[in-house]
């Protein structure tokens, strides 16, 4: 009987299983240095949009538990209620704060970043909103714009300016706390120009000023290019902050007068919190989500065109 050759009765050397194990630990190694993470926004981001999506199909009890199924009537209540105009007033406080927010922030920046003496000092200054939380802000300026004792109205009466009820007036009432809104943000959009300013090449502006260009030259054609993704990042965060705008508006007004103020994340609140309708107040927060994402797909299809990135 012939017998096998030496090399085929040989075992083979186990090596696939190793190699095998290594790969699959190599690819599972990521995800558990990213598991801490994830759980995070699993519990604090992911559920709850869930969880508002469920509740904003039922109509709940005062504490939130889910009990007749509606399906989307609170959505459709919402577009036929005050819901539309709170997002008119909250598109407004946009518009009051972010332009201005941004110009501020810039020209503040183009100011501290020129090289005169005591800049350190107002780069201090400036960026010294940061350390003031919006609660403690609101409240400064609760007691500055009081139409009696404010310092606001004290210094218009110098000027023969009668005294203005900013924050019980409706005409008044929105520009005031979007004024305070901007000087809250003002050390953010301050301190995120000047990094973007102190990144500009020096060579770039050498060479514009060997060729005679003046200051606004330089501003329009190199540094405002140059900076652009900064511009394009701090409006995109901008409108997300106004839009999500809270402790101003509950401290200085609680949404009045006459609901000038009352922005959709306020109504929200008093949907759910003092009305106990969490099912409206979860679709109305769902709506307000749809908008910002649409909104921001907007920034980013129309202003990235303009953005120079080096």
């Amino acid at each position: 009987m012939a017998s096998l050759p030496e090399q085929a009765v040989r075992p083979r050397p186990r090596t696939q299983a190793p190699q095998a194990r290594t790969r699959w630990v190599e690819r599972v190694e990521p995800y558990l240095y990213l598991a801490p993470s994830l759980a995070l926004l699993a519990i604090f981001t992911f559920y709850p949009i869930v969880r508002s999506i469920y509740l904003s199909l039922f109509l709940t009890d005062p504490l939130g538990r889910p009990r007749v199924f509606v399906g989307l009537a609170h959505y459709a209540n919402s577009l036929t209620t005050s819901f539309l105009q709170s997002m008119g007033v909250t598109l407004l406080f946009v518009l009051y704060t972010v332009p201005v927010g941004l110009l501020l922030g810039l020209a503040l920046a183009l100011l501290a970043h020129q090289p005169l003496r005591g800049t350190r000092l107002f780069q201090l200054i400036f960026s010294s909103p940061l350390a003031v939380s919006a609660a403690i802000g609101s409240t400064i300026w609760v007691m500055l714009l009081n139409p009696v004792s404010g310092i606001v109205n004290y210094l218009l009466g110098l000027l023969g300016i009668g005294p203005v009820h900013w924050l019980t007036d409706p005409r008044w009432a929105l520009p005031a706390v979007g004024m305070v809104s901007i000087w809250l943000r003002l050390g953010f959009n301050f301190v995120l120009m000047l990094s973007a300013l102190q990144n500009v090449p020096d060579e770039l502006l050498e060479a514009a000023v060997v060729d005679g260009a003046g200051f606004w030259a330089k501003t329009r054609h190199i540094t405002l290019p140059m900076i652009s993704p900064t511009l394009f990042f701090a409006a995109v965060v901008g409108v997300i902050h106004a839009f999500q705008v809270f402790a101003e508006i509950d401290i200085m007004t609680a949404g009045g007068p006459s609901n000038a103020t009352n922005t959709v994340v306020y109504r929200i609140y008093q949907v759910a919190f003092r009305q106990y309708e969490f099912g409206a107040a979860s679709a109305q927060a769902i709506l307000l989500f749809i908008v910002m994402v649409v909104l921001t797909y907007l920034q980013f299809r129309l202003g990235e065109r303009r953005v120079h990135y080096q």
